[in-house]
């Protein structure tokens, strides 16, 4: 079997599209669980406030309205489209310069290649998009919102204000988080894969099945929420509002929750965050797939 007879290059516009579709849908369907992670990642050790993701999902629907469930969710669905196109963008191209003359991705490079795509849609989209929806979320609990006039003239107000450090302020745990996550779930996805698809004796290029391709996306995502949940903390507490203020570097943030809220800390907001992430790789995975098979 040879390379230039059986791999079917997967055409980047196609990639493009298929992963900013996938990324759109699961982003609408699986916002919930990402506010209330948020908001649990934010609560100050000191409330009495359940951390209960359901309880909290639960209160703000009742108390707020469930249209608060939703608060920075705009800016994150146009981020996670983005991020999407990019991620598969940047996977399908460095995975085409790493595959064997067979057209397979061993493990390690199936890692290095989800690594790089990780670091790719860290820097174009999710810095930015994640920096806005993470302080709409904070600006919502506090006693006198200021962006909450509006979804789209909140956050163009929030952003003049942030400017573009305040935006960017979260890049080094936002990189190390996405690099991380991508390099665990698409390397894990792609492993997984590749051994169904040898056990089966199928074509290394042939889609799995609506069913198996949910299942394989969805386990992806179980792996990535556990390894990678303190740089997401981390992340989340730097693009925090007047984060600035609380911390001097993402050093500084992660030895300073460490010290003064304990180890555990890092891993509060993990059953949400598992929530999304194990819908989010079944959604994304099965979508992107589809869609590929559409357009071609």
């Amino acid at each position: 079997m040879s390379k230039s007879n059986d791999q079917v290059k997967i055409d980047p516009f196609k990639s493009f599209i298929a992963g900013g579709t996938a990324g759109a849908i699961e982003g609408v369907v699986t916002y919930p669980f990402e506010f209330a992670k948020t908001r649990l990642q934010l609560v100050d050790k000191s409330s009495k406030a359940s951390r209960n993701p359901l309880v909290l999902i639960y209160n703000v629907a009742k108390t707020q309205g469930v249209s608060s469930l939703y608060v920075g969710c705009p800016a994150f669905v146009v981020g996670n489209t983005v991020k999407a196109s990019v991620r598969f963008l940047g996977f399908d191209s460095i995975k085409a310069l790493l595959v064997d003359t067979d057209g397979k991705l061993s493990g390690p490079r199936g890692v290095l290649a989800g690594l790089g795509a990780g670091l790719l849609e860290s820097v174009i989209a999710v810095t930015p998009f994640e920096a806005i929806k993470t302080a709409l979320i904070d600006d919502k609990q506090t006693a006198k919102p200021k962006y909450q006039n509006g979804l789209i003239s909140g956050s163009v107000k929030l952003c003049r204000d942030m400017g573009f450090r305040g935006i960017y302020a979260g890049i080094v745990p936002v990189s190390l988080r996405q690099a991380s996550n991508q390099a665990v779930r698409l390397g894990s996805y792609n492993s997984i894969k590749t051994m169904i698809q040898q056990a089966s004796g199928t074509n290394p290029n042939e889609p799995l099945s609506s069913v198996s391709t949910f299942l394989v996306g969805a386990f992806a995502g179980i792996t990535t929420v556990y390894t990678t949940m303190p740089i997401d903390t981390v992340k989340t507490r730097m693009q925090a509002l007047g984060a600035d203020k609380l911390y001097t570097s993402t050093l500084n943030c992660f030895v300073k929750i460490f010290k003064e809220e304990g180890l555990l800390t890092f891993w509060r907001g993990a059953t949400p965050r598992l929530g999304r992430l194990v819908l989010s790789g079944g959604i994304v995975f099965t979508i992107y797939e589809k869609m590929l098979v559409i357009m071609n």
